[in-house]
């Protein structure tokens, strides 16, 4: 019997430009919502808090949302999915399903601001920061599972790994 628990790392990318790794955390948990705001706010301490968090639908809860905005941080989480159909399945797309009921207050609130134009343009940073760090760190580096065990032992395994492809991307980007 497997009893080992899975094990989520998390990686804050600067949306800036830099894809440098800005803090790191694991977690033993599916769901990435239980750490998100904990996450973000344990940046002070470090580089200080961001001014906005961009997150996928796995980070969406109303208690992260209403701790970040507690803080000043403006937190852009998608509520859903943002796409009904990917747009590289060359399968013809399924029949659509009926809109998804939203009656939480912070899920209205948030889906109407996702809705801006000026939200969309910044959520639309998400797939051009976060994913291709994930995609150099598993292809470049060559991480794709743990080897370690224990939560402490993953965790520093998985900060070695942030730092290692941190001081990659540092030397890519003093590259002339």
């Amino acid at each position: 019997m497997n009893t080992a628990r899975p094990t989520t790392p998390e990686a804050q990318v600067c949306a800036e430009g830099s894809q440098l790794i800005l803090a790191t955390n694991l977690t033993a948990c599916p769901s990435d919502a239980p750490s998100f705001a904990a996450t973000i706010l344990g940046m002070k301490d470090g580089i200080g808090l961001p001014t906005t968090v961009i997150a996928d639908a796995g980070f969406a809860s109303a208690e992260a949302v209403a701790a970040l905005e507690a803080k000043g941080i403006e937190p852009l989480v998608a509520i859903g999915r943002t796409q009904p159909h990917r747009p590289y399945d060359v399968r013809p797309p399924p029949d659509p399903k009926p809109p998804r009921r939203i009656s939480e207050p912070w899920r209205l609130k948030m889906q109407a601001k996702l809705e801006t134009e000026d939200a969309k343009a910044r959520y639309a940073r998400h797939t051009q920061t976060v994913e291709p760090v994930f995609g150099i760190i598993k292809a470049a580096i060559g991480f794709t599972r743990f080897r370690l065990r224990s939560i402490a032992n993953a965790a520093a395994e998985w900060t070695l790994i942030a730092l290692a492809y941190t001081c990659r991307r540092l030397h890519r980007l003093q590259q002339p």
